[in-house]
């Protein structure tokens, strides 16, 4: 069964980093596509970012030149370096792996980026 466990989340002031990770189990970590999406107060999930086994990764617009996804199949682990922070990043960020018909999340973990 696989299981993503996502942490490293927490309260930031506008301006700071955060690194989330995510921990993947049950699965061939290295053939899945890893991302991190959130949702925010009021809004829908939306994607942040996505790195597939290769290693090419795809960023939402409004995270680009500050956040940064990362992963290290030998750990199955999936990372987001979250810098330059700001309010409007406040939201539950969810790890999600996806091969074939295969699409699986984690719990996800609360980011409050505020002064």
């Amino acid at each position: 069964q696989v299981q993503l466990v996502e942490s490293g989340g927490g309260v930031v002031q506008p301006g700071g980093s955060l690194r989330l990770s995510c921990v993947a189990s049950g699965m061939i970590f290295s053939i899945y596509t890893m991302g991190w999406y959130r949702q925010g107060p009021g809004k829908q999930r939306e994607l942040v970012a996505t790195i597939a086994p290769a290693g090419s990764m795809i960023y939402a617009d409004s995270v680009k030149g500050g956040f940064t996804i990362s992963r290290d199949n030998a750990k199955n682990t999936v990372y987001l370096h979250m810098n330059s922070l700001k309010p409007e990043d406040t939201a539950v960020y969810y790890c999600n792996a996806h091969w074939a018909r295969n699409n699986c999340w984690g719990q996800g973990t609360q980011v409050t980026v505020s002064s």
